[in-house]
């Protein structure tokens, strides 16, 4: 089958019902009624898939083999309810609690950055508090957005009240922008967190970085949240909240490529709004990093 053809699976995997007998999975969620200001993300996952019919299943710049060694399916998406972020966030939960129970590592499609917080829960469930390396332009602790305390502002902030996070092993990676008040990074950093301004790294390689955040982790079970704002909106401006004076793709790529060794449970790929990617090119690159945390994965096979 030609890669323009066939059904628009991520990396044209098999579609399956179930994570039984899976090693990891890619699973979509098409939510965006958590958005503040551009929506579109609900249609992230379908576009992702698309652009991911380019990958190939070797990784030529690591070495790493996922599909030797590795059961992997596209479980396709979660049924989220569309007019209610509550019920939605049930529904997430559930739906992750299942997938967890087959040891299946899921790899998600956003969607809205308000899904880390279901998918922490049951991360949470499974293994107790879970270390993160978390890519963004913010830091997405807000107390409450409009008065709401779920949104995609306020995932980790809900996170660290509920005990989902192991706060001294949080990496927030890529921070910038502008702020509604002075002392807006002042509360991840009182939780424990450590946060790396993205001003902070500007033309510098992060490999030592990352090499300094898997020591701290060590074998911490490890989630890692990569919202595609964390990247400059010269490489990724089909999304909702772009920030000028982001990371470079080669400093996104380090960083997942870096986050191989750690004890990764899950991984998502979120914030991808389609109606503002008119070319494309930030669903395929959300695709690629998708790809890459593939690789990153425990057991992958490598050259």
């Amino acid at each position: 089958m030609p890669r323009f053809g066939g059904i628009a699976s991520m990396m044209r995997l098999p579609v399956v019902g179930s994570a039984h007998g899976l090693d990891a999975a890619f699973v979509g969620v098409p939510l965006d009624i958590g958005t503040s200001h551009r929506p579109g993300t609900r249609f992230g996952p379908r576009e992702i898939r698309s652009q991911s019919s380019l990958i190939r299943p070797y990784n030529m710049a690591t070495g790493a083999a996922p599909f030797d060694t590795l059961q992997v399916a596209d479980l396709g998406d979660v049924s989220i309810n569309t007019y209610s972020l509550d019920k939605s966030m049930r529904i997430i939960n559930d739906y992750f609690d299942e997938l967890l129970a087959h040891d299946c590592i899921p790899l998600t499609l956003g969607g809205d950055h308000t899904i880390a917080l279901p998918i922490l829960r049951a991360m949470a469930a499974k293994h107790g508090p879970v270390a993160l390396v978390h890519v963004d332009a913010h830091a997405d602790v807000n107390d409450t957005m409009f008065g709401e305390r779920i949104a995609h502002g306020t995932p980790f902030r809900r996170a660290v009240e509920e005990n989902l996070l192991d706060c001294k092993k949080v990496f927030q990676i890529g921070l910038r922008g502008s702020g509604y008040a002075r002392d807006d990074f002042d509360w991840p950093r009182e939780q424990g967190f450590t946060l790396v301004m993205a001003h902070e790294v500007w033309y510098q390689s992060l490999a030592p970085l990352m090499v300094r955040i898997r020591a701290h982790i060590g074998n911490t079970p490890c989630y890692l949240s990569f919202d595609i704002d964390g990247i400059d909106p010269a490489y990724a401006g089909g999304t909702g909240t772009p920030e000028i004076g982001g990371l470079s793709v080669p400093q996104a790529l380090e960083i997942i490529r870096g986050c191989h060794g750690l004890n990764l449970v899950g991984c998502d790929l979120v914030e991808v709004s389609p109606p503002y990617d008119l070319s494309g090119n930030t669903a395929l690159l959300g695709a690629n990093l998708l790809f890459e945390m593939l690789c990153a994965l425990p057991g992958v096979a490598r050259r």
